[in-house]
């Protein structure tokens, strides 16, 4: 009996330690929304991606990969990580995906995210000596 009362009473030490304000200030849910420490001010994925069905999330990697591709390759031709040039509008990568891969199949579009990746992959390296520079990677 007295064993039991000295379980109880650790239990109720351990969940008021476990209760104390320093623990209950910790956010732990997980949300949405992002923040960045560098060029804070990016834009939004275009709506329509942001909203695409899970079965056709290909088709938005493939934006991104996209993005991702031209905004390397420009710090790289442009020798500057400005804001607007690492992270300009989805425009150029949008008009890119409708004009040369919207009517493509599925494996064709996963071929061609692969091709993109290559190319960021390729710039990548002088893009963040760059970027470094600037401090701004």
């Amino acid at each position: 009996m007295r064993q039991a009362g000295c379980t109880l009473a650790l239990i109720a030490l351990v969940l008021g330690l476990t209760s104390a304000p320093g623990f209950a200030e910790r956010n732990l849910v997980p949300t949405l929304e992002r923040s960045f420490d560098v060029c804070p001010e990016r834009p939004a994925e275009p709506v329509w991606m942001q909203e695409i069905p899970l079965r056709q999330a290909y088709q938005r990697v493939l934006v991104q990969d996209i993005y991702r591709a031209q905004n390397l390759e420009r710090i790289v031709e442009t020798g500057s990580c400005a804001c607007e040039i690492r992270f300009p509008s989805w425009d150029d990568a949008e008009g890119a995906f409708r004009e040369r891969h919207a009517s493509d199949e599925r494996w064709e579009m996963l071929q061609a995210s692969d091709a993109y990746n290559r190319r960021a992959n390729a710039a990548r390296t002088a893009a963040k000596a760059i970027c470094d520079a600037a401090g701004n990677w």
